[in-house]
């Protein structure tokens, strides 16, 4: 069938949940078997996440092609249950470069380059390209921003050209907006969104439905009022309101008639979406048969969002194990040597990824307290770092044991920089990015939650630029520490690169060096989480019987 854009904006405040509406409906349309793909355009003008605060901007998701872009192509992995790429993700600076590019390369020839239709071209050039890429019958396109902001003008007025392109019977715009509710006068305020779709009408774009956010279920009278200044039918106004999951939104678009909406106005045939696995999610995480708590030793703990994907592959872990996961963020600054006792009121703990010194003794302190006293422990990058500069510290004996990147003077850099990372010159995209293949040995705990208890090769994704020491590796395992995963063939590695470690022994002790969070999926959930999870309520579930 000819291929479909679906066109998704927001107004009135950022944040709005225009991630989870795109990833909601692109759910919709894959249970109805469609062939689906989703692009995220960021107005600012990095190039790319990668050299972005995770305070500001939350985590960086990495694709298995090595991009380091917004976290919510991570979100339309996990509810569309793809892998997309780097053309997934389409930001001011990649448009402006390549533009530049071309015209110093005498592309344009004599022309006046200008945003209109230079910059224009090259935004919808990248959006049909995703497609092509991915062979999709439908497009998703999520406008990063909110209307009105002067950089995300280039790509509404590019959104606005595509609809004469590929026809209206082709094109499909949403618009979410906030719809707040004031207490005081008990009722819900319609002015805003009007507002924002008078400013959407302005730049040419008129919404064909409108999905409004709200913190409860909206009245139909605010429904109604809503569709008559918005010139949108009083049934295309759809309610995204506050539930207590987000894998819930789905059906619960689904049950207001979004998809057969979208089927009608795109002249797709009429399927009943199979849902079971939203379904099932959602029983399980609102009535689940036990629960653990997790600690998360971290240094972003004041933005959730820095760990989103982690987030998530904890609580796909928990439906795999029919738990609910009770994760409380502990500030790495805060877990020194008096305060890791605190630690032993949960069922696991686990050490995230991260960058630089601040929290790292911390972090430290938590590997050491799980090793000592048989916590489920799982150490994801830098957290199977700390956990490999605690055994040296401790169990191998070499004293000041450290990471070259916290101590540039340590006698002992167990931790080191990659060889090929000597002589890489800037920050972005320039670290070992991307999906990489891991060996794991037979018999081990990580080769029995793959399910190659005889040993064999698997692939997670990268994003980091230290490594274990190959000059440490024997001595560390005559210490006890077990390497259950390289990546072999890497030159100067010996067996290869350190990809993953455990301790014989322990209920559970498992560190990657990769990122499997990334992988994880509703559908299919990350392996070292779901056994980290499972060793958790096995702790918890003995506890209660001693």
């Amino acid at each position: 069938m000819t291929t479909k854009y679906i066109f998704v904006t927001g107004g009135v405040v950022s944040s709005l949940g225009k991630g989870i509406s795109t990833s909601s409906l692109g759910a919709l349309l894959r249970a109805r078997g469609y062939t689906v793909t989703a692009v995220k355009i960021d107005p600012y003008i990095n190039v790319d996440a990668g050299t972005m605060r995770p305070y500001e901007h939350g985590e960086v998701f990495v694709t298995g092609d090595g991009a380091e872009t917004d976290l919510d192509i991570g979100t339309y992995e996990r509810f569309l249950d793809i892998d997309l790429s780097r053309i997934n993700n389409v930001t001011t600076g990649q448009v402006y470069q390549r533009v530049i590019q071309r015209e110093r390369a005498g592309e344009y020839l004599s022309q006046t380059v200008q945003v209109i239709p230079h910059v224009t071209d090259e935004i919808k050039r990248r959006i049909y390209e995703a497609g092509e890429q991915a062979g999709a019958e439908l497009v998703l396109v999520e406008v990063g921003g909110t209307v009105g902001d002067i950089e995300s003008l280039p790509f509404l007025e590019a959104i606005r050209q595509m609809r004469f392109e590929v026809g209206q019977e082709n094109s499909l715009y949403f618009h979410v907006t906030l719809l707040p509710y004031l207490g005081t006068s008990e009722e819900h305020k319609t002015k805003p969104t009007q507002h924002s779709v008078a400013t959407l009408r302005g730049y040419g774009i008129q919404p064909d439905a409108l999905i409004v956010r709200s913190a409860v279920p909206v009245p139909e009278e605010a429904q109604n009022k809503i569709a008559l200044f918005s010139n949108v039918e009083p049934r295309d106004v759809f309610n995204a309101y506050d539930v207590p999951d987000v894998y819930a939104v789905p059906e619960t678009l689904e049950n207001q008639g979004i998809g057969r909406f979208t089927e009608r106005r795109l002249g797709l045939e009429k399927v009943v979406p199979e849902l079971r696995v939203w379904q099932d999610a959602v029983r399980t995480l609102e009535n689940p048969g036990r629960e653990v708590r997790i600690a998360v030793v971290g240094k972003y703990v004041a933005m959730p969002d820095a760990y989103l994907s982690l987030n998530e592959a904890l609580k796909h872990a928990g439906v795999a194990n029919e738990a609910r996961v009770q994760v409380d963020w502990i500030n790495a600054e805060d877990t020194d040597a008096d305060g890791v006792a605190s630690l032993d009121a949960y069922d696991g703990i686990l050490v995230p990824g991260g960058f630089g010194v601040r929290g790292i003794e911390g972090k430290v302190q938590a590997a050491r307290h799980a090793r000592e006293n048989g916590l489920p422990y799982l150490g994801i990058c830098l957290g199977m770092q700390v956990a490999v500069i605690e055994h040296a510290r401790h169990v191998a004996g070499l004293e000041g044991a450290n990471s070259s990147e916290f101590d540039p003077y340590t006698k002992h850099p167990v931790i080191d920089l990659m060889p090929e990372q000597l002589d890489v010159e800037g920050m972005g995209g320039t670290m070992r990015l991307g999906s990489w293949p891991m060996e794991i040995a037979a018999g081990t705990t990580l080769a029995s939650l793959y399910g190659v208890g005889g040993g064999g090769v698997v692939h997670e994704r990268h994003r980091h630029r230290y490594e274990v020491n190959p000059a440490y590796v024997d001595q560390l395992k005559d210490a006890g520490l077990t390497v259950s995963g390289v990546t072999p063939g890497m030159e100067g590695r010996g067996a290869g690169l350190v990809e993953a470690i455990e301790l014989d022994g322990h209920p559970f002790f498992v560190g990657l060096q990769s990122h499997p969070e990334f992988t994880s999926r509703l559908m299919r959930p990350s392996p070292p989480f779901v056994g980290f999870i499972a060793a958790a309520v096995a702790r918890r579930e003995a506890a209660k019987d001693a």
